[in-house]
Parts: structure tokens; C-alpha cells; sequence
């Protein structure tokens, strides 16, 4: 327990939570222990769990498609020793090389976006939100380990799939269970908590991309393992400091009461709802492209650009982690722009910082056309161009996707928001697997012109989404 904190009495308790109807509500004892930053020591517990998922994940995307490229597909009789190789190889109809890798790519990562519709179900009816995130974390260190067999390669990713899709929706979730409605640090909760995020995507690539591509890809993979392990022990040994709510129970009483006060949508929340879906549908370009950074753009980093540094080569897969950074060090200076342009009466809509994300998301892709122009053939070209793409990126990315999720709980009708969350998680699922069609033109097309249909198809998206601005603010409002 937190310095000068008192203890939680049970006399204390009801006095605490004792309202003007005179009933006593059970008191969740973690809102009542502050002890990080401010906030219940549950949110440290959840920010670790998370901050290790995400070491996990994004240490085995850094490798998967070098893993796939540049050793497991040029293994000779490789449709032999790796199970599932010919039928899958044969469903996507291209031979074996990068366009046959990059497929593979964005089906997983698209599969990984597919799953948490599925896994927030078999939380809220069976399992409840603490075992099916045990479930899940279990499931993703078994993946972790079995791609130290080239043989199991496909096993490895559904395990890892699976396991995403039941850990992914219910570890963010616990986050509001240490708050109530009301209470005031919930929204600062969900930015620290996305910090943990950034910051195990962060060392992610510098780790175990380092051990994969210096010491061996299983290292690197086991790395990952390891780090999810780590992520779900500390997530057991904190559950003492976790909202224990009966997330099964409370929600068939939600259901029950929704079943009862079912009544028809009314003509604005038709147009609200008609809004979010014409958006979801030009999200699903922004992920296409955006997508293109663990894929064709790490492959670029590899093949493409001079890692050297002071005789040192620097592992390729560290480019990964200019994002990540980049989200640290942007996401307060975007924050303190748009509240000053709120002062002044001059904040764009959440409409028209979407349109700028994608717009923003076609000029990265420019930057890229220029370096294609400026490093020909077999040459390596400066960093820089990757550094200055992923600024730019970023700053796109931040203009999209936290306003885009804001939107979407803004203007959901309440009875249906979580099913509408969904909805835009889901085309994540199609953003990311269009990703990987797309990445299977990079072997066959002018660098030049690959990067040039990215930027216009980012550059579209934007346009379109200006052009939609009026229609959609009359439909969901200045927001």
C-alpha cells in the first residue's frame, strides 16, 4: 500500500461507496490503491503485461518476413520439411519467394486483428476476461517457441494467431475495470497504458531482431517466447491488485437489459452508424500501406540501405523501432498543438484529421520514390530515407488511428458501440491482409512505381475523405 494511504476498513468501505438511495455497493478494493503515478498499482500490473505482449509480438514481426525471405524459403526441398508448406503455397497460387512471404505476412498480421472479435466472446460468455488473457498468453509463448522448428512453421502462427485473439481484447478492457465512470484519471489511464505499448514495440526490434539476425533467427524467436512469459507471470503475480468483477455475470445482466429496452435506431444514429462504415472502409487503404513497414519497407532496410556505423553493421530490423520512438516523442507535441488550435477556435474535425493522416501517410510514400530514383540497382542508400518516411508516418499514423477509435465510441449508439469497435478492428483485418497482396508486386515492380501506388493510394483515401467531410460532419456532427 501506497505512502499515506489509508486503509480500506470495512467500515471505512461502506461509508465510501454508500449512496443517496442508502445502498452499499461492494468496494473494488484497487481503485482505492494509488501507487503508480497516481493511479491504482492494477495499472502498473496491466502496463507491464501489456509492455511484454508487445515485446513478443513485435520482436517476432521484425524478423517473420526476413526470417521467410531471406532463410526458410530458400531451403532446398523446403515444401517437404515444412508442414503445410505445399498447401498453403498452393491456396495463394505464387512461388516461393518474397511474394509467396508477403502473402503469408499479411494474412497473420491480419489474422491477429480477425481473432479478438472472437476471444472478447468466449471472455464475456464462458471464460471471463482473467483466464481466457492466461489462456491467450499461453497459447503465443507456445507459438514463440515452436518457430524454433522450421518445421512447425504454420503451427507456430496459429498458436500465435489464437492466442493473440484472446489476449488482445480483454488485457485493455481490465484497464477501465479499475475506474468508475466518473473518475477523472480514466482517460490518462488508457495513455499510460498505451505508452506500454509503444515501449515494448520499442526494444522489441533492437533485442530480438538483433539476436535473430546476428546470432540466429530461433534466438530471436525464443526471445519473444521468453518476453511473453515474463508479460504472464507478472500478470499472475498481480492479480491481487486486479478488478475482480464477474465479467460473465455483469454482462448477461447487460444483455438482459438491453434485451429489454430494445427499440428501433433512430434516423441520426442511422447516419452516425452510415458514417463509421464509409470511414472503416477507407481505414482498411491507410492499414494496406501503412502495413508496408514490416514488409516490403524492412525489406528495403535490408537489401537497400547502409547500416554501417563506424565499422559496425547495424542490424536492419532496428528501423523498427524509429516508430515506435517517434509516437513517444510526437504524441504530446500533436497533443499540445491541437489544444492550442482548440483555444483558438481552429481544431480540425476528427473527420479532417483522418483525411490529413492518410494524406500525410501518401507523402511518407513520396519521400520513398525519391530514394528509389537516388539508389539504383544494387546500391545502399543513407538511413535517412527510412528515418524521414517513418517521421512522417508516424505523424500520419497519430492523426488516424487514436482519433479514428475515439470517433467511433463518440458516434456509436451506445446499445450497439462494442459491436461497432469491432467493426473497426476488423478492418485492421483487411488492411493488414490487402497489405500482403499488396507487398507481392515489390519483387516485380520498379521500386519507383511500387512506392508511387502506395503514396496514391494513401493520397486517394485522404482525398476521399475530404470530399465525404461535409456529408459526414451533417451526419455525425462537428466532432
Amino acid at each position: 500500500m501506497a505512502k499515506g494511504t489509508r486503509p480500506v476498513t470495512k467500515g471505512r468501505a461502506q461509508q465510501l461507496k454508500k449512496k443517496t438511495t442508502g445502498k452499499i455497493i461492494p468496494v473494488n478494493k484497487s481503485k482505492d490503491q494509488t501507487g503508480f503515478f497516481g493511479h491504482p498499482k492494477g495499472l502498473a500490473v496491466l502496463f507491464l503485461t501489456e509492455m511484454w505482449e508487445r515485446f513478443s509480438y513485435y520482436g517476432m514481426r521484425a524478423l517473420l518476413i526476413l526470417y521467410m525471405v531471406n532463410y526458410l524459403f530458400i531451403q532446398p526441398d523446403v515444401g517437404q520439411h515444412v508442414l503445410g508448406f505445399s498447401w498453403v503455397s498452393g491456396l495463394f497460387g505464387v512461388e516461393v519467394g518474397h511474394p509467396l512471404a508477403s502473402k503469408i505476412y499479411g494474412l497473420y498480421t491480419g489474422l491477429v486483428y480477425f481473432t479478438p472479435f472472437f476471444g472478447g466472446i468466449i471472455a464475456d460468455r464462458w471464460l471471463g476476461q482473467k483466464w481466457t488473457v492466461i489462456v491467450g498468453g499461453i497459447l503465443m509463448m507456445i507459438g514463440h517457441f515452436l518457430m524454433a522448428s522450421e518445421s512447425l512453421f504454420f503451427v507456430a502462427l496459429t498458436f500465435l494467431i489464437f492466442g493473440n485473439g484472446a489476449f488482445k481484447p480483454n488485457i485493455s478492457t481490465q484497464v477501465g475495470d479499475l475506474y468508475s465512470a466518473d473518475d477523472p484519471r480514466r482517460d490518462g489511464a488508457f495513455t499510460i497504458f498505451y505508452m506500454g505499448i509503444n515501449l515494448g514495440a520499442f526494444f522489441a526490434p533492437l533485442i530480438c531482431g538483433t539476436l535473430g539476425q546476428k546470432v540466429g533467427w530461433h534466438w530471436g524467436f525464443g526471445c519473444a517466447g521468453v518476453g511473453m512469459g515474463v508479460g504472464l507471470i507478472v500478470y499472475l503475480w498481480g492479480q491481487k491488485y486486479l478488478s475482480q468483477n464477474a465479467t460473465v455475470i455483469k454482462n448477461k445482466a447487460a444483455k438482459a437489459a438491453i434485451h429489454k429496452e430494445k427499440e428501433p435506431m433512430t434516423p441520426a444514429e442511422w447516419k452516425g452508424i452510415g458514417a463509421l462504415v464509409v470511414l472503416c472502409a477507407l481505414n482498411i487503404v491507410f492499414w494496406a500501406v501503412y502495413e508496408q513497414q514490416g514488409n516490403t519497407m524492412q525489406l528495403w532496410a535490408d537489401q537497400k540501405t547502409d547500416f554501417m556505423f563506424f565499422g559496425w553493421e547495424m542490424p536492419s530490423t532496428w528501423y523498427q523501432s524509429f516508430n515506435p520512438l517517434g509516437i513517444f516523442v510526437l504524441a504530446p507535441l500533436l497533443t499540445m498543438l491541437w489544444k492550442a488550435q482548440a483555444a483558438r477556435g481552429k481544431e480540425p474535425t476528427s473527420v479532417t484529421k483522418m483525411a490529413l493522416g492518410c494524406i500525410l501517410l501518401g507523402l511518407a510514400f513520396c519521400i520513398m520514390i525519391f530514394a528509389a530514383m537516388l539508389v539504383p540497382g544494387d546500391q545502399k542508400g543513407s538511413v535517412m530515407w527510412l528515418m524521414t518516411t517513418t517521421l512522417v508516418l508516424t505523424i500520419g499514423e497519430l492523426y488516424l488511428s487514436p482519433i479514428g477509435l475515439s470517433l467511433v465510441t463518440k458516434v456509436a449508439p451506445a446499445r450497439i458501440v462494442s459491436m461497432m469497435m469491432g467493426m473497426w478492428l476488423m478492418s485492421s483485418f483487411f488492411g493488414n491482409y490487402l497489405s500482403g497482396e499488396l507487398g507481392s508486386f515489390y519483387e516485380h515492380m520498379d521500386k519507383m512505381y511500387f512506392f508511387g501506388l502506395m503514396a496514391v493510394m494513401a493520397g486517394i483515401a485522404g482525398l476521399a475523405i475530404f470530399a465525404f467531410n461535409r456529408p459526414l460532419k451533417a451526419a455525425i456532427g462537428h466532432r
